[in-house]
C-alpha cells in the first residue's frame, strides 16, 4: 500500500472533516487540536488490541479501517497487541472476566499481529509498526508500578468511570480496576519510545484513554490528543457484529468469506449508508451518488453489495470476494454451481443449513430431509408443481432420484425449493 495524494481525502474535506463526515469522532480532547495534528504533517498514532480470543471479529473493524484511513491520510500507525493487558482484561460491566493462560495470550498475540498485517503498510516513510505492551510491562516490578505508574492516578476518578460505578455492588477485582493505569502508561510509554501524539479507540474506552492524555501530562510530557469513534450499533436492537452462528470473526477459519460477505449483503436498509461511511474507502462524493441510488431503487440493495464486496476484498482478498459472489448467485439459479470452489460451496450450504447423509433416498425424500419440506406428501406436492430444483435443475418427476454422477465435488447437492428457499445435503459415506 503506496500513500499517495489520490489516497487523501476527495473534493472539499481534510482529513479531520472527512472523519467527522463518516461519523468517527464521537469525543476528542480538542477538535482544533486535533486538526492541527491530523491536518498539518505526519503524526504518529496508536490503537490497541486485546489479545482475549484468537481473532479479531467486525466489532474490530472500526479501529482497523480507521488506522488504515490515517495511514493513508500520511500519518504512522502504532499497532498495539497487548500480550499484558490482554493476561487482565478490561472490565465488563456484567462481570469478571475469565483469565486465559499466559502462553495461549503470547500465540494469540501472534495471530491478531498477523490478521493485522494486511491492513496497513510496513513499509515507507510512514511504515506501521507493531507493538507488545508485555515489552515494557513485564519488566516492571510491583514496587516500581505502584510507585511510578498508580502515584499518578487519583482513586476518585477512577471510580467515577462508569464501568466501574456499574460493577461496585456486584465487586471488581483490583486486577479489572488496575487496567486503566496499564493502558495510560502504555500511551506515556508510546509518547517516550516513538513520539507517540495521538490514541484513539473505541467509545467505550474514552475513560481509559483520557486518563493516558491526563497521566502524561502529570509526568511532564506531552501535549498529546485523543479521539474515540462511536459504537456501532444495529437499528434493529440486535448487537453488532453477531449472528445466529455467534460473532464473525475475520479469521477465515472461524468465519467464512462466504459467511462474512453475507453478513454485510444482509445489513438492514436502516443501517447499511451508516456502514459504508465507517467502513468504505470510497471518497464522499461517491459515497453521497451511492446512498442517492440506493434511495431511488432499495430493492436492489446497491449498497448493501458495494460495502460487501469492499470489505471482503479487504479481508479476505480479491479470489475470495468473488468466490463469495459467484456463490451467492449460483444458488438461487443465477450462475454456475460447478465453478465453486468446494470450501466455498460447503460454507455457502452451512450457512443454509447443510444435512449429512450415509445414503440418497429420492428428490422427495431429499426435500424432507434438508427441511425444506415437513413431509413427503408436501415434497411430492411441490414437485408436481415445479418447485423443487437440485443443483439448479427443476425436477418434474415425483418419484425422481439422484445417483453419484450427480454430486457437486462428488459429494454435495443444492436443494432449491421455489425461488429463495434451499439448502445442503452433504454425502458421507
Amino acid at each position: 500500500m503506496t500513500v499517495t495524494e489520490s489516497n487523501l481525502p476527495h473534493g472539499r474535506d481534510s482529513l479531520t472533516e472527512d472523519l467527522r463526515w463518516r461519523g468517527l469522532i464521537q469525543d476528542s480532547t480538542g477538535l482544533d487540536e486535533l486538526r492541527e495534528l491530523l491536518d498539518g504533517g505526519r503524526a504518529t498514532f496508536y490503537v490497541g488490541f486485546d489479545p482475549t480470543a484468537p481473532s479479531l471479529h467486525v466489532g474490530h473493524l472500526m479501529q482497523v479501517t480507521t488506522a488504515r484511513r490515517l495511514q493513508l491520510a500520511g500519518h504512522r500507525p502504532l499497532l498495539l497487541v497487548g500480550g499484558a493487558t490482554g493476561q487482565i482484561g478490561d472490565p465488563k460491566e456484567s462481570a469478571e472476566r475469565t483469565l486465559n493462560p499466559p502462553e495461549v495470550v503470547s500465540g494469540w498475540v501472534q495471530r491478531i499481529r498477523d490478521q493485522l498485517a494486511p491492513f496497513v503498510s510496513y513499509t515507507g516513510e510512514n511504515a506501521a509498526q507493531p507493538v507488545n505492551n508485555l515489552d515494557w510491562t513485564g519488566e516492571m516490578s510491583v514496587v516500581e508500578f505502584l510507585r511510578d505508574v498508580g502515584k499518578h492516578f487519583p482513586v476518585n476518578k477512577m471510580l467515577a468511570r462508569e464501568v466501574v460505578k456499574a460493577r461496585l455492588e456486584t465487586g471488581i477485582s483490583f486486577t479489572e480496576f488496575s487496567y486503566q493505569l496499564l493502558q495510560a502508561h502504555d500511551f506515556f510509554e508510546l509518547h517516550r519510545r516513538y513520539g507517540c501524539q495521538l490514541q484513539y479507540g473505541g467509545s467505550d474506552q474514552w475513560g481509559n484513554i483520557t486518563a493516558g492524555v491526563d497521566y502524561i501530562r502529570r509526568r511532564g510530557a506531552g501535549p498529546v490528543q485523543a479521539f474515540v469513534t462511536p459504537l456501532v450499533t444495529k437499528s434493529d436492537g440486535t448487537k453488532f457484529g453477531k449472528t445466529e452462528g455467534g460473532a464473525v470473526w475475520l479469521d477465515p477459519e472461524l468465519t467464512s468469506p462466504y459467511a462474512f460477505y453475507q453478513f454485510w449483503v444482509n445489513a438492514d436498509d436502516r443501517d447499511v449508508i451508516r456502514y459504508l461511511r465507517y467502513f468504505s474507502f470510497r471518497s464522499r462524493e461517491e459515497l453521497e451518488e451511492l446512498e442517492k441510488a440506493t434511495a431511488e431503487r432499495p430493492q436492489a440493495r446497491l449498497a448493501q453489495r458495494a460495502l460487501a464486496e469492499e470489505l471482503t476484498t479487504l479481508v479476505h482478498g480479491e479470489r475470495e470476494m468473488g468466490q463469495a459472489v459467484a456463490a451467492s448467485q449460483a444458488l438461487f439459479g443465477r450462475g454456475s454451481l460447478d465453478e465453486l470452489a468446494p470450501d466455498t460451496l460447503r460454507a455457502a450450504l452451512t450457512e443454509a443449513g447443510l444435512v449429512h447423509l450415509t445414503e440418497l433416498p429420492d428428490v422427495a425424500g431429499l426435500l424432507k430431509e434438508s427441511g425444506l419440506v415437513p413431509s413427503t406428501k408436501e415434497a411430492r406436492r411441490v414437485i408436481a408443481e415445479g418447485g423443487a430444483y437440485v443443483n439448479n435443475t427443476r425436477i418434474s418427476e415425483v418419484d425422481a432420484t439422484v445417483g453419484p454422477e450427480d454430486l457437486l465435488h462428488g459429494r454435495y447437492l443444492v436443494l432449491r425449493r421455489g425461488k429463495r428457499s434451499f439448502a445442503g445435503v452433504e454425502l458421507r459415506r
